[in-house]
This record gives structure tokens, sequence and C-alpha cells, in this order.
């Protein structure tokens, strides 16, 4: 059996084909082919490319299996909430809404008047936001959508992909969990609750655990790429689970950190946390690829860097991202902190303004050099990245004795050493392509070459050497939370427990 698989990492702005071989326990990655992911209109609607994508998605595959024509399986992972509906032949009916399309702008006050806030978190663990899939459901059942009325099957956004390589319509555990549809204790759906607000349960295809073989790329796909005779697996589909499961821990209790454009901090729990705290500190759980929970918050990571890396550019100034770190270290230290959240930082024309005038209001002038806004945006994601972890550690009862980064700000020095003197714990940065990395592992588990994902596990230990940074200033960032926080509405966490 060949020991090589193709991971498929879709994100919401771009994607990758990233081959992985396994040998002598170890995995190394090879990325082939990599592209932006794009939405379109129609008929004033926002929806995601699919054709398109898919078509990115077989070039990629394509790539990868003619530098390596042994190649065994191969698996999608991306982002949770979206899907496309199928009709009873299996045909597309349209292209996928995209989560943030104004067909949901005032559902959850409708939603929620129908099934309350505090029972939908109650009943999944899961934030009730109007991007989740069933707000996006609900909105068509308000809206007596046709296209809903003639659906026969609904997958999510990565399970479409593959039954658009082999013809299988199923639900992978992980990016199931994301839909606020169903219960991932019990691995079921939320038929009853679906009922009662309206949205036909018959759609919902069955739930298979990660690391599921699909069966292999068929027809005009394998025709395509070059794929005939290759196997289709679902990975932990859910691109944050996928990341996670390429952790190997120093530590039996760790927090860790996927940053991106956006950041998702969180930590490894034995099941779903539902107190209430949870809920209204913005935390959500998700499913993992081993049967765990994902406890995590999704906040802002490096978009502000490269909001200011663009402008630069758009004015003829270029800067590498070594370059911009090493301009940040040189910035000046705790001169003021910002919510990297706050709305006003948002979709702005102009980054730096905007920047300025945030810490303005918290009661802070500076001087506005590229080096200090800089250092500014980094200390201000490891203030949260503090807060974050102290949360966590309030809400599950347990010290967390490190923070595993992953993803693109494992890449940035600076980052990394601010988020452990923030938080206090040694910092394990990489993989960075750690979704990919979960990914291969996931089709190792489903060919047998792992046993379970414990032993994935170890093979991921044994595939990474992560770069350790360890707290050298807790003290120095101690005292000027103490001094900063007030501003921003103080520290939520008091002596472990939570205020």
């Amino acid at each position: 059996m060949s020991d090589v698989h193709a991971a498929v990492d879709l994100g919401t702005e771009s994607g990758r084909v990233v081959v992985g071989r396994l040998d002598q326990g170890r995995v190394s990655l090879r990325e082939v082919h990599r592209f932006a992911n794009r939405t379109k209109r129609v008929e004033s609607t926002l929806r995601w490319d699919l054709e398109r994508l898919l078509g990115e998605v077989l070039a990629g595959l394509g790539a990868a299996a003619k530098v390596f024509p042994e190649l065994a399986s191969v698996a999608i992972d991306a982002w949770g909430m979206d899907f496309g509906l199928l009709d009873a032949r299996g045909r597309m009916l349209g292209a996928p809404f995209h989560h943030g399309d104004q067909r949901t702008e005032g559902i959850s006050a409708r939603l929620h008047s129908r099934v309350p806030e505090e029972e939908l978190w109650a009943t999944t663990g899961v934030q009730p936001e109007r991007s989740n899939t069933l707000h996006q459901l609900f909105a068509m059942v308000r809206r007596r959508s046709s296209t809903l009325s003639r659906a026969a099957r609904l997958l999510l956004i990565p399970d479409l992909l593959a039954y658009r390589l082999c013809g299988t319509q199923v639900a992978e555990h992980t990016v199931a969990s994301t839909t606020q549809c169903y219960d991932h204790e019990r691995r079921a759906w939320l038929s009853p609750l679906l009922s009662r607000v309206g949205i036909p349960v018959h759609l919902l295809p069955p739930v298979v655990p990660s690391g599921t073989s699909l069966g292999r790329v068929q027809g005009a796909a394998a025709r395509r790429a070059g794929l005939a005779g290759v196997d289709v697996v679902a990975p932990a589909c859910h691109r944050t689970a996928s990341a996670v499961a390429a952790i190997a821990p120093d530590a039996p209790s760790f927090a860790f950190i996927v940053a991106g454009a956006l950041s998702e901090v969180g930590a490894v729990a034995e099941a779903p946390v539902k107190a209430e705290v949870a809920w209204t500190l913005s935390f959500t759980n998700g499913g993992g690829a081993d049967g765990t929970t994902n406890l995590y918050r999704t906040m802002a990571g490096l978009r502000l860097v490269h909001e200011c890396h663009r402008a630069w550019r758009h004015r003829g100034e270029v800067l590498d991202d070594d370059a911009l770190t090493a301009l940040a270290a040189t910035g000046k230290r705790f001169l003021a902190v910002v919510d990297p959240d706050d709305p006003s930082l948002a979709g702005t024309d102009d980054v730096f303004a905007a920047l300025l005038a945030c810490a303005a209001r918290l009661g802070h002038e500076i001087s506005g050099t590229r080096a200090d806004l800089l250092r500014m945006v980094l200390e201000s994601l490891a203030w949260k990245y503090r807060r974050s972890v102290r949360e966590l550690e309030a809400l599950l009862g347990r010290r967390l004795d490190a923070v595993h980064v992953v993803g693109e700000g494992a890449r940035n020095a600076l980052l990394c050493q601010l988020t452990a003197d923030a938080c206090g714990r040694p910092v394990l940065a990489g993989p960075v392509e750690a979704a990919a990395l979960g990914n291969v592992l996931a089709q190792a588990v489903a060919a047998g070459t792992c046993q379970s994902w414990a032993e994935a596990r170890l093979v991921a230990r044994s595939s990474v050497t992560p770069v350790r940074y360890e707290p050298q200033d807790a003290a120095a960032w101690d005292e000027a939370s103490a001094r900063m926080e007030p501003a921003l509405g103080g520290d939520q966490v008091d002596g472990g427990s939570l205020q």
C-alpha cells in the first residue's frame, strides 16, 4: 500500500494542495498547488464559486498525481457552516451561499423567538450566530425557498467537494459540529429542534467519523485529474479540527492557537463545555478528530498586520514578512493596547488612522511610526491571547502548561515570543501547514498505516520539531496588563476563577 496522500486544505480566502509522504514513521509535506478562493454575485446574492473551486482542486490533484503516481488517497478540509443543496438525482441546485450573504440579516431575532438562544447554546454548545448553518436554513424557510423545497440532500462544503469526486453523500463529524444542527456528544442531528423551526430533516446526510474511506475517485474527476483508483477519505473536515489534530503536545494540558488572518484560541476538552459563562465569553465547542471537543474562541489574527502591509505596498514600500517582524521589534514596548476585534478596525480604508483613533479613545497617544504601530498590533494580539488562555483555564478548571501556535502565526517569531511573555507559558510554534498535516494523518488512519489517532500523533511528533519560546518578561506583562486592561473592560479572570 502506498503511503502518499494528497491533502486539499481550503480556507475562505485561499486553498492549497499538499502531498504528504509517510516514511519510517514521519510525514514530509510538499505543496504542489496554491490558488485564491473567490465569491461571485448571483442576482444580488453572495455565493461561493464552487465550480471554479472544484476546477482548482482537480488541477492541484492532477499535479499531485503527475509528481506522485503512487498517490493512494485524497481528502478535503475546509471551513464550516456553508453548504450546497442537491436534488434527488444528485445535481447541484445553484451555487452555495456565502455565510455573509445579506439574506440572513435580522434572521437571528426571528429564530430566537422560536428557539431561545439559551436553549440553542445548552443543546449544541455552539455560539448562536447568523452565519451558522441553522440560521442560513431558517432564512430559507422564512423566504419559502423553492430551492429548499426541491432539495433532497444538504452537504457541507468539504463533504460537497468530496461528493463531486467519489459520489458519496455524507457529513463528517467535525464539520457537522459547526452547524448548530448537530449534537456532537450523541453524534446525531437535532431532528426535533429542526422540525420545530420548519427545517426538513430528510436533507441531512449520515454522519461519519474522521478518517473514513468514502470510495474511489470516479467519472469525469478521475479522468480529468488522472486519479483512477485513488481513494477519497473524510479527514477532520473542519479546518480547525484538522489543524489541532496535527499538534503533538509535550504536556497533556495545553492551549492551541490556530493563527492566520483570524485566530482560533482554544483547548481540548473531553466533552462540550456548556456553562453559560463560556457562551458569554464567546467560546464555542467543535468536534475533534479523535472524538474529543475543541473549546475555542475565534478572534482577530494577523489581518491587521496584512492590512498594514497592503497599505505600505500601495505607497510603494514593499516589506516581506521577516522585514515587518524586524521592524516591529524596534517599536516601543507597551505604548498602547487595543482590542484587535474592535469593530472600528474592520473594513476600514485607512488602517493607520483607525489604529491611532482606537488607541486615542482608550487614552493612548502614540507616535504613529510604522514600528510603533506594528508593535502595538502584535502586543494587542498577545494580550488577547493571554486573556483567552486565562479564561480557558478558568472554564476547564486546570492549568494549561503550554501554548501551541500553528498556522501562519507560527512563522512570526516576535508574535510567538510576545505570546509566551504575555501568557507566562512556553510557546511551541509549528507546523505552519498544520491543517494539511492533520489531513494527511487522517488518511493514514483510514489506510491503516496509523492504527489510531494516538499513533497518528506520534507520527506528528516525529515529523515536526516546533520552535520553543520560553517566557522572558512575564512580570512586565503582568504590570502592563494591570495598567491597560481597565480601559478594555478589565480582566475577566481573578485567581483562576471567572469574575
